[in-house]
Parts: C-alpha cells; structure tokens; sequence
C-alpha cells in the first residue's frame, strides 16, 4: 500500500513537471478595451484583518471591487448573512460594500465580517475582518502598604496594568511627573515592572507611580503610588556627593553575588512568530550591580539584525527568520562572580506567500494553471473555494483538476469564468487571496494612433508599433504598400508584441506600411506613413583657436539637413546656454566675438537639432595677452604643442601605489589641460607603453594605483590645445610586491562535446591579474544533489575536461585561482552539464484539428522527459506541400519546420503561414540542444480554400485618345477556384480621391479595354482576383498620364521632333552656301575700267570724264565702289594700265576694307575683246542682299 501510494505521488509529481499552461493573455491597459471587456469582480481595497476602532468615532469597515459589469455587494458577519437593510444605523456606500455604521453602542457591532463582490462572472471574497472596539479601562482601587527594604538589596515595583485594546505603553513617573531615572541598576522590564538590583538609601521615597498610556482614546491611568523606605545598618549622610564607584560612601554594606530577577530559574523559553522582533529580557540582582553579556549556543549573534537596549539588559531581534531559533545565554557578573540564564527561542510562522494565485485570461480551448503555494511553521492547509463556496460544494467542470495546491485547466470554454480563492491557514494566522479565470474570446483590435506618421533619419533604427489585442491572441503580418507577402527578414524584424524593427533605414524604405491583426473571429488592420530623412550634421566644425586680447574670435557652424526638416542653432559655452547681449553676434553658419577678453575664454558648443535629431560640435577659445600690453610678448603670440614634461620623481611607495611627481614643460601660450601618465612593465609585454590614468593640467603630483608582481616605469605627456607633446624621459622602475590573486576567473562553464564527457572552461586572468608567478586554477565539480565528496584539479590552462560520465547528468561547479603567493577567492557555484545524446523516443500520436485555410491546430503525446537524453529544447514539426488541390498547378515542396516549446501533459499548438487549398504532410521529431530524435506517424491534411493572392502582373497599356487596354495574369497562388476578378477605379487628384467604381470579369479574362470617363483625368487602379471565400490582395496601378496624353504622346508630331527641326537647319545652310558659291563664280572675269593709257600719269585731281572712268581720289572714296559704266556711244573705254600695277600681289586679286573682292584679269600689252559687257563688282554681301 505504502508503494502504490508512493507511485500516485510520483505520477502527480510528473504530472505537475511536464506542465506548463499555454501564457496568459496580458490584458492591456487600454480604457477601450477594458471598458468592453467583461471581467470578474476583483477586491481593491479592504479594511485591516484585526480592525480596532475608536468608540468616539464612526465605525467604517472598508470593501472596494471592480469588475465588468459592476459588481454588487452582500456581507457575512460571524458566519452569518448581515441584513443590512433592517438595521438603520448601517449603511452601505453607493457603488460601493464600503459600510458606515453610524450612532449607538459600538460594541453592538464587534464580531467577524466578511465582504462578498458579486457579478455575472463570479464572486469575490476580503478578509474575514475582527472588529474590535478600543477599551481604557481604569486602574483597580488599592491600598499599596509602604515597602520596606534592606539597603543593597534587590526589590521589584509591580506595575500590573489594566488589560487595555490595545495593549497601553507603561512608564514610571514621580509625583513632580517627572520620570524615574534608569541605568544599570535601576530600570524598568519588559512588563512593565521597576526592578532595582540593588537598593541605595537615596531609593527612599514616597512617590513611585506607574503610568499607562491608551493609544486610541489618548489618555494615561496612574496607579497610586510606591512608597519605598530603606533600612541602613549605619547613618546616611544625603548631603554628599554620589560616588558611582563607591555608591555606599565607605559604609560596610555586604556585597552578593548576581541573581537573575528576571525572568525566573536557569531557563525559560520563547516562541516568536517569523518576521516580528524577538526581545529577551535579562535583570540581575547583586551587589556590585552585575554586567550583562549575551551569546548564543552553537553561534554568533546574527550582528545585522541584533540590537542591545536598557542597558545591555533587553536583546532585541528585528526581522525574525527560521535561523534565529535556538539557545541564547544571558551572563550577569560583577566581582563577587556570576550567573547565567538560557532562553530557548522557538520561531513559529503565520502562512506566508511562496507562489500567490494571479489572474488568469485565456481564450477558448487553451490551457492554465493557478497555483497556490504557501509555508509557516507549522506548515498551512490550502483549501480551494470557487466563488466564495468550497470546491466541494460548486458544479462540477471537467476542464479543471485540482492537484493540492494547483489547480489545472484544459480547454476552457465561454461561461467557464469565475473567481477562485485560496485559504492558506495555521493556528498562527491565514492568507486569502482571490485570482478570477476569465475565458475570453474577442475579435482583434488595434489600439495605437490611426494613420500614424513616423519620420526617422537615413541608416537609424527605427519601429514602427502597431499594438494589438484579441483573443485568441491575434496573428500580425506587416505589408508595404499594399503588396506582397509579410515583411519579417532582411533588414525588417517583426517582433511578437506587434511592433516592426527597421534595422537600417533607407530611402527606398519610404511608404506606407500595413499591420493586419488576425483571428479566427475576424481581422482589423492599420497603416503607417515613414519618411526618410537625411541627417543633419554640422559640415564645417568649430575649431580650437587662441586669440589675442581685444581682437576678433569667430566659430563656424555649418548645418546641412534635410530640407524638409526645420533645424535650430544654439550655442552653449562651457556646456551652460550662451548669452548673446549686444557684442556676440550670431550669424547664420558662425559665432563671432569681437572685442576678445579673459572672460570668453572657455568651450564654445554648437547644437544643431530637428525634431528627429541633433548633431553637436565643440572648439575652445584660449585668450592670449595682448602684445602691446606686454612688450616682450611678441606681436603673433605663436602657439605649440608643450614640451615634454620633465625630472620624474617616485616617492611614498606602498604595496599597491607610488607617488609620481615631475616638472610641466613650456606649454608654448597654450596651456597645459591635460596630463596622460603611460607604463611599461617588463615581464608581459616589455617595450610596450599603455595608458594608466590621466590628470588634469593643474596636477603635477599624483598617487597612481598599482596592481601587485609588476616592474613599472612611467613617463607623461602634457596635452593642449594644440596637441600632444613628447612623452617624457621614463622614471626609474618600481617593482610592487606579490599577493594572492584578487580576481574569479569570469566565464565558468560545464558542457559536453560528446555524449560521455564534460568540458569545464573558463576565461584566463589577465596578465596584470596575475600578482604572482605560477598562476594557476583550482577546478572542483562533483554531481548535483548526489551529496559526495568534491572532485578537483589544479591546472594551468583555461579548460579541463571529465571523462566517462553519464549522458546529460548536472554537475556543480566552482573555480578559484591560486598563485605562489596564496589562493584567491573562490567562485559561486554554476551548474554545468555533461554531453547530450539523440532523444530514443519520438512523440507519438501526431495529428491536427480545426483546420483552415491557412493555419491548422496540431496535438500530439509527449515524449518522457528521460528518453530525450538532454537539454529540452523544443518540438520540432517538419511539414511541405505536397500538392495543390488544383490540376496541373506547380508547387513548391520545400520542407519547413516550426518549433514548438511546450511541456505540458497535453500539448498543442497552431501552425500558420500555410498555402490555401493544398495538400500537405508533416511529422514531429523532439529535440534537444544538439540533436533530434526520431521522426513520429506522418500525418496528410488539406487545408480549405481561401482568397487569392495577387495577379502576377497587371499593365496599364493606352490604346487610344479615350481608351486604355488593361492586361493581367491570374494569380501565382490562386489558393482556390477562381471565380472571376474585380476591378476597382477612382480618379486621383493629390490626396483627393473620386467615387469609387467597381467592374467584374470572368476567370478565363486576362484583357480589358475601356472608355475612361474624363480624358484628363489620373485614375488609380485595384486588381484583384475572386474565390468562393471572397477577394483576394490587390495589385494597384495608377496610370501615369491621361489617354488623351498617352495617345498623343505615342502619336508624335514629326515637326516637333528636334532631329527634325536640326535636320531642315542643316539642309537650308547647305542651299545658302550654293547660292552664295554661284553669285561669286558668277562675278568672275568682271574689269574695273582704268585710265585709257596705262602711261598716263595720274593727276592730283582728276575729274569725271564722259567716257566713264573716275577720279582715283574721288570724294567718294569712303562709299561702296560701283562698277564701270559704259559710255555714251556703246563702246568700253578701257586702260592699258591696271589695278594690278598698283596692288601689292600679283595674283590680280583686290582687297580693299573687305567692302569687295575683285578679281582683274587684264594683262599688259593685251586688247580687251569685252566692249559691250557691262561690268560690275560684286561682294558677298552684295550677293545676300540680291538672295533676300
């Protein structure tokens, strides 16, 4: 029997192992969504569990819920149902179980009261609430006999309080109400009571009075007074001084030995509750007082949480945990000797929280759990209730199962909603918690702005968000344009909450993008505008400048942004905004400072920023004497990189530092902001110089932190604004002394790389972490939970590897590094693992429900979790399509796999993204983080018809002044029958659209040729092909030009054409030419008549002669020259001299100011046979004007 038993909780153990509930919905925060979503009551706020009132006051127990509908409210008081209506002093606030219990005896009301929250979906339950009413009582009559008491005796003043609610604060009080003085010898105790560990005849009075002070009802209750009177064995002097060490002024009183006053006997014992403050009490009695020491048996007193109060005498423990229980001793000793008393603390726990239900909202046919985990001392029972009622007592749901503390749903359905609770209970205390199950199913909704427009710069990050909700949780797909399939891979990432990452933004980016949120109860979408943007960046930098005093200092700042994107410029100086006042000027790419003085010197900063970024850049202004005020400062003032700093100094040389001090070079009137100070050591990288630390300018002596086992020099570089200058001569060597390591090597980790071993690596120390030679490692593991003893090795590398383990078994791991100087500290322990193997076992049982068109549900038996030999990593399904339930469709059988994570005892999950209308098969293998298992029953389903993809083209052809030819092609993806396609078109002007027309065709159509209405019109086109299921997406077109533009622009005007117009240019110079090449062929041969004698000489003025000839020095020298005329009788009087004899060649041609050109062709000694020829000297253009 003990071993069925044991078998059972196993199977439960296993059960709860493997399973993990489909996650929750999240219900977002949206006051839409929450405002239509119907929701179960839940408890906001409620009055305290142990409710004590003031009976001055009105009482009010507190209960405040929402939910959707609004709940209502009803409450229990002592178990019973409160009729609130018949008792007129009670009053429930509206829209509220809040309750105001007005005039009459308060105590009428004291009891226990619970708060139920109702609605349509279950009921919500508060604390049991315990109304008390506070009480002051008065302090009983007595007659107190004076005390007498021996001087050096102990004695205990008994206050015994009246029992108050709450309990009242004690303190003692003389007759002048002042408080009794305390210290180690007298003081009050926990309950209340004056102890005196010894008493002193200056005790003696008549006035000791304990007081109680009533926190509710702010009133203090005196108890008639203490008369103390002290027997002395010798007379005592009051009028000297007390004398704390000899407090009996040399009087022979006998001393005792310490007793314990409080509390009684040896031992006592205590039991606190966890979290609340533990206080031991520890009073002596003796003679000298008694010193009190506190331990604990078996260990130190936890120092963080203990504190000692009352002199030493009262320990107190804040924050009490389990490790807290135990023996602790109290040793009271003076000189005399001393005592001690034990105190056995025991630490009880009220229920506490280890996993507290939290609300839980599926959808329909998934899975969940509530889990209710609680601990105390002694453990707590759990106890389920649904609606307030015992689990027992509800109506049975076979989609639940309580397992102890968890409850585990299997696919819900609508009308399963309702509130459960959760009683953790001991004889200490109870927790109650309420956490609703609400199935909901809701279409999807998209919550994010409408339209949203997103800008973001070139080459940036950017999201775009599109926040969705529905239940079942929708499938979001992101589109660009309208086309295509989902955008997730290449530069685009879209991530589960809804949001699409754009990695690098580019132009080509720019468009409007579609987020499209889909369930099996519907789909909504939303669109996204992103523009792409250039940079803005400062082009032309400020730069680092000296300037004189009293001259001109000027910044650039040049911008260069998108255009579109306004940008403003600030200037800052020395990172605070700059006044401009009436000397700094702002100009458009540039700061200018006339008039430079002391005061301007500093870091100018240029802030370029748009709406989507900013760029910034920075120069300093260092100002230099003015020459003239200083004349041995030159006039250019020359400015340099410093020279190297000089005489290096070590001094104060410590363990882990050195003091360096040295000398700044001339920084050449730019000062020195910056010291660099480098180190080489000599046993790990000798010769190589790198950076320790760096000073400001002012620092010319400094500590430098060292680390152990290295030979350093140093040297230093002075920096301004010029530059860098040399380093400096290096110092002497300072070698520092070797310590254990200081450093856990980073990095510890266990992993097999085959199936039988285990690989232990770690990242080495650096070298300046070694503080010693002889670095080396200390490796220990041994076998998680196995309980034996530590394995380990010492090695010098950075991998050590286990041999012969069993396959996937967790192991604990530490390291710790270790020099010739000692060992350093050791890791916390990693859990690693040895070498995984192929699972043995495939899951079994593979098949598929509520398939649609393009997502099916697959279930399938899991595997034991042993058989998978290794790190569970997923369920890995393989599926392809096979075919396409279409004739002679090709059809891609690339075989694709999707993981799946679930443990559960049942799993399930959607597989999407698959192709309509199609055949498929798939089967699941299970995986771990190295291998896969054996392939599981291959399982054939078809998915159903859905809408078509787009047509594969879709051209816009012009056909005519009013008419266009549209082609397409049918769909790559038909996804089912066509039926047909539809055409959808509207004119475009800008962001105006038209009335939007629709036209149909028959699926065997791929040509349309049609009349557009208006010729100058842009129309916008929307193709897409039909199935029994509807539309499927459309390919959109607009027509680049009216038809009447279109068919003008195919049916061109020749006379336009500029080859044409070049052509005709061309022709006509050539016919010009021509022309121009015959009037001068035409004139050749032509005479200028001469003199009739070429012997004649010329006279100074000859005048016209009726034979025709002229004067050579006419006044009309300056006027074109007309050709010879003949004379009166017919005949030509010619020279016998010519033109030629005068001219400066001999090849007969004449040209005179280019008015003509003549060629005379008259030789010497030659008659002329041309009488009756007239001639005439024609030039070229002469010969234009006779062609116009």
């Amino acid at each position: 029997m003990l071993v069925q038993g044991r078998h059972v909780g196993l199977a439960v153990m296993s059960l709860l192992l493997l399973w993990q509930e489909a996650a929750p919905i999240e219900v977002p925060l949206d006051p839409m969504i929450r405002q239509s979503m119907k929701q179960p009551p839940t408890i906001v706020r409620q009055s305290l569990k142990d409710y004590i009132v003031d009976p001055r006051d009105n009482i009010i127990i507190e209960c405040e819920a929402k939910g959707n509908p609004l709940p209502t409210f009803s409450w229990r008081r002592n178990g019973k149902f409160f009729n609130i209506g018949k008792d007129p002093r009670v009053n429930m606030r509206k829209r509220s179980g809040t309750l105001e219990i007005g005039w009459g005896r308060p105590e009428d009301y004291e009891g226990e009261y619970q708060c139920f929250a109702n609605n349509d979906h279950g009921a919500a339950l508060s604390n049991k609430i315990l109304l008390r009413v506070s009480k002051a009582p008065l302090w009983p009559k007595e007659v107190l006999e004076p005390v007498v008491v021996a001087e050096g005796s102990p004695l205990v003043l008994t206050c015994n309080p009246p029992p108050g609610l709450p309990p009242p604060y004690t303190f003692w009080m003389n007759s002048a109400m002042m408080p009794i003085p305390q210290d180690r010898r007298v003081s009050m105790g926990l309950n209340g009571d004056l102890y005196f560990s010894n008493v002193l005849p200056k005790d003696a009075h008549t006035d000791y009075s304990c007081n109680a002070r009533f926190l509710f009802t702010h009133t203090i209750q005196q108890k008639n007074p203490f008369t103390l009177k002290v027997q002395t064995n010798e007379p005592y002097n009051d009028t000297l001084s007390y004398n704390s060490s000899d407090p009996y002024s040399g009087r022979k009183v006998a001393e005792s030995t310490p007793t314990i006053l409080s509390p009684s006997g040896t031992d006592s014992s205590k039991m606190v509750l966890r979290g609340e403050q533990l206080l031991l009490e520890c009073i002596a009695a003796g003679l000298p007082t008694p010193s009190i020491k506190w331990f604990k048996k078996g260990g130190d007193l936890p120092t963080q949480k203990v504190k000692f109060e009352n002199h030493n005498k009262t320990l107190k423990v804040v924050s009490v945990s389990e490790e807290d229980a135990g023996e602790y001793m109290c040793m009271a000793n003076n000189r005399i000797g001393s005592i001690q008393h034990s105190i056995s603390v025991e630490v009880k726990a009220a229920p506490y929280w280890l996993d507290m239900p939290a609300n839980l909202v599926l959808a329909p046919d998934e899975n969940g759990r509530l889990v209710c985990r609680a601990n105390g001392n002694p453990k707590p029972h759990i106890q389920w209730l649904v609606n307030g009622e015992p689990f027992e007592a509800s109506l049975p749901n076979p989609s639940r199962q309580v397992l102890g503390d968890t409850i585990i749903f299997r696919s819900v359905q609508i009308g399963g909603s309702a509130v459960y609770q959760c009683n953790a209970s001991n004889h200490h205390g109870y927790l109650l918690a309420n956490a609703f199950v609400n199935i909901l199913d809701m279409s999807p909704r998209i919550m994010g702005p409408k339209n949203q427009l997103i800008k973001v710069i070139k080459t940036n990050h950017t999201f775009l968000d599109c926040p969705f909700f529905g239940s079942p949780i929708p499938l979001l797909r992101w589109f660009k344009n309208g086309q295509g399939s989902g955008l997730d891979g290449g530069h685009y990432r879209a991530h589960i909450n809804g949001t699409l990452e754009i990695m690098r933004a580019r132009a080509e980016d720019e468009g409007t993008y579609t987020c499209v949120a889909s369930n099996l109860l519907g789909k909504t979408e939303n669109q996204v505008r992103l523009e792409v943007k250039e940079p803005t960046r400062i082009v032309r930098l400020p730069q680092h400048q000296s300037a004189n005093r009293g001259s001109l200092a000027r910044f650039d700042c040049k911008v260069q942004s998108d255009p579109s994107l306004p940008v403003e410029v600030v200037w800052m100086k020395d990172d605070k905004p700059l006044s401009l006042g009436w000397r700094l000027k702002k100009e458009e790419e540039s700061l200018s400072i006339p008039n430079v003085n002391e005061g301007d010197e500093g870091t100018y900063t240029c802030t370029v920023t748009s709406e989507i970024d900013q760029d910034s850049a920075s120069a300093r202004l260092s100002v230099l004497e003015e020459a003239s005020l200083n004349p041995s400062v030159s006039s250019a003032l020359p400015t340099d990189r410093p020279d190297p700093p000089l005489d290096l100094d070590l001094s104060d040389p410590a363990a882990r530092s050195v003091r360096l001090t040295w000398i700044p070079g001339n920084d050449h009137n730019s000062p020195i902001t910056q010291f660099i100070v480098e180190f080489e050591e000599d046993r790990w990288q000798p010769g190589t110089w790198q950076n320790l630390s760096s000073y400001r300018g002012d620092h010319n002596s400094v500590i430098l932190q060292l680390a152990p086992f290295v030979n350093y020099q140093f040297r230093v570089i002075g920096v301004n604004a010029v530059g860098q200058s040399e380093p400096s001569r290096p110092s002497p060597r300072y070698k520092t002394s070797g310590s254990p390591p200081d450093f856990i090597p980073s990095g510890l980790r266990g992993w097999g790389t085959k199936k039988t071993n285990m690989e232990i690596t770690w990242e080495p120390l650096l070298d300046l972490q070694r503080n010693g030679p002889n670095l080396q490692y200390n490796v220990w593991w041994r076998r998680k939970d196995s309980g034996e003893e530590w394995n380990n090795v010492t090695t010098a590398g950075s991998k050590h590897v286990i041999h012969d383990t069993e396959t996937y078994v967790p192991y604990e791991l530490k390291i710790q590094s270790t020099n010739d100087y000692g060992n350093g500290p050791v890791s916390n322990i990693v859990i690693g693992y040895s070498g995984e193997d192929k699972p043995t076992d495939p899951p079994t049982d593979l098949r598929v429900s509520k398939v649609d068109s393009t997502l099916v549900h697959v279930h399938w038996k899991p595997v034991d979790p042993s058989t998978i030999l290794g790190e569970f990593n997923e369920y890995k399904l393989y599926y392809w399509r096979e075919a396409s339930q279409l004739k002679n469709l090709p059809v891609n059988k690339e075989v694709k796999n999707k993981g799946f994570h679930s443990t559960a005892a049942q799993p399930s999950g959607v597989l999407g993204e698959l192709v309509p209308y199609s055949h498929y098969k798939m089967f699941m293998v299970v995986a771990n983080s190295g291998h896969e298992g054996p392939p599981s029953n291959t399982v054939e389903f078809t998915t159903k018809e859905g809408v078509p993809g787009a047509p594969k083209f879709f051209r816009i052809v012009p056909w005519s002044d009013d008419h266009i030819r549209l082609e397409w092609d049918t769909p790559q993806e038909p996804n089912g029958i066509l039926i047909g396609y539809q055409l959808k078109y509207q004119t475009v002007n800008g962001s105006r659209v038209g009335r939007q027309r629709v036209e149909t065709f028959l699926p065997n159509e791929t040509v349309h040729t049609m009349r557009l209405p208006y010729r100058s019109a842009r129309f916008k086109f929307s193709l897409s092909a039909l199935t029994r299921v509807g539309a499927g997406d459309e390919y959109v077109e607009e027509a680049p030009y009216s038809a009447n533009e279109a068919y003008k622009k195919d049916h061109v005007d020749i006379a336009t054409q500029g080859w044409f117009i070049g052509l005709m240019c061309a022709i006509a110079l050539i016919v010009l030419i021509l022309l121009i090449v015959c009037f001068i062929k035409r004139s050749r041969g032509g005479k200028y008549p001469v003199r009739d004698k070429k012997d004649l000489p010329l006279d100074n003025v000859d005048q016209k002669e009726q034979d025709g000839s002229f004067d050579y020095h006419s006044d009309e020298d300056n006027k074109p020259l007309q050709g010879s005329q003949t004379s009166l009788d017919g005949g030509v009087k010619e020279s016998d001299d010519s033109l030629v004899d005068y001219g400066e060649g001999g090849d007969g041609q004449f040209n005179e100011d280019g008015s003509f050109i003549g060629q005379y062709t008259v030789k010497k000694d030659k008659d002329e046979t041309e009488g009756n020829e007239s001639s005439e000297a024609t030039s070229p253009v002469n010969a234009i004007y006779s062609l116009a």
